[in-house]
């Protein structure tokens, strides 16, 4: 009688392999999400129903007066990195580990459909990291390297900074319920709505592709898994470490021209709207640092109309983080999604003008 070779594995042993796997990621994620996140916006939750105040803006007291230099570039830079580098670092770490800890079938059969159930899913996925969107980015690489979908990748990148409950709640506390009210409806378009859209923009997947996708990965898993994330986590950080720095120094250089001097009576004039909303867009921030820059923007004269379309706009998107994804999502999706967020902060801006 033949033998059976004991060094093929077995169904049964992949699936606790898996199992495993699943539940250490899982416990990666949640223990980096409490250090970096839950537990530090639970004090800052603290801080801002007791002062209405989450700390001074990234920007200073005086944002429009640095000028245009290098030396503003680096001196914006480095505050921002001060802020962000430890999201930065677990977003790297995690959108590497789920490439190579999450199972392929598992993502594809929830996410990877164009319906708006998978977009749906990964939507409310994001709710938990609360990740400013340069923060996220790499983890909407890794989706992508999976081949999750591009309105899941999509909904799982905007959610984090959007809908983050975190930011929500500092912000009612430290604004008022109205802008609060105003992000929350236009972050869930963007989140469910626009994600869900942008699956239009995107070549056309048959359903049957999935089943092949899975097949084809299945048979490409080889390599111990230590050698699996080093490939994964050194591609991630040569593509996106010098980008994302450049980026940002590029922004912190023209900070001053893209948020200029204001007079008093375009302080809340439909073109500062639009303006502040392109401008938002393209520039980088941590996570809710756009209340305490709305904040100050406002003491200094600031009309409700372009502090709603920074509330928008801020937030939801960067040049920086486009720079980052920009490989993992085809350039129509791209242009699209930076459209939409432009567009509803202009929208958001006309509702300010009148109830903010």
């Amino acid at each position: 009688m033949a033998q059976i070779n004991s060094s093929i594995p077995t169904p049964q042993v992949n699936s606790k392999k898996t199992v495993v796997f699943a539940v250490l990621f899982l416990l990666i994620a949640a223990a980096g999400l409490a250090y970096v996140k839950w537990i530090p916006y639970y004090n800052k939750s603290i801080l801002a129903s007791t002062s209405h105040s989450i700390g001074l803006s990234i920007l200073g007291d005086k944002p429009n007066l640095p000028a245009a230099s290098w030396h503003s570039a680096w001196a914006y830079a480095l505050t921002y990195f001060i802020a962000v580098w430890k999201a930065a670092l677990l977003g790297i770490l995690l959108g590497s580990l789920l490439q190579v800890l999450l199972p392929t079938n598992w993502l594809l059969k929830v996410l990877g459909k164009t319906s708006f159930g998978s977009t749906a899913v990964a939507g409310l996925a994001a709710l938990p990291g609360m990740m400013c969107t340069c923060c996220a980015a790499p983890m909407a690489v890794g989706l992508r390297k999976k081949n999750v979908s591009v309105g899941a990748s999509l909904a799982f990148w905007l959610g984090n900074p959007t809908i983050n409950p975190a930011t929500l709640i500092f912000m009612t506390f430290v604004l008022s319920w109205k802008f609060t009210l105003l992000r929350l409806l236009f972050g869930v378009v963007l989140t469910f709505g626009v994600s869900y859209l942008a699956n239009r923009f995107a070549p056309e997947v048959k359903p049957v592709d999935i089943d092949q996708i899975i097949e084809k990965s299945e048979k490409e898993a080889s390599g111990s898994f230590t050698s699996k994330w080093i490939k994964s986590i050194g591609s991630m950080i040569l593509y996106i470490v010098p980008a994302y720095v450049l980026s940002v120094l590029l922004m912190g250089a023209v900070r001053v021209w893209l948020f200029p001097h204001i007079s008093e009576a375009a302080a809340n004039s439909l073109i500062t709207v639009i303006g502040f909303a392109i401008a938002g867009m393209l520039f980088v921030i941590p996570t809710a640092a756009e209340i305490p820059i709305i904040q100050t923007f406002m003491s200094l004269g600031l009309g409700g109309g372009p502090a709603a379309a920074l509330l928008i706009t801020l937030p939801s998107i960067s040049l920086p983080s486009l720079i980052i994804v920009a490989r993992s999502f085809p350039k129509k999706v791209l242009f699209f999604v930076a459209g939409s967020v432009v567009v509803f902060g202009i929208l958001s801006g006309i509702a300010g003008m009148f109830i903010l």
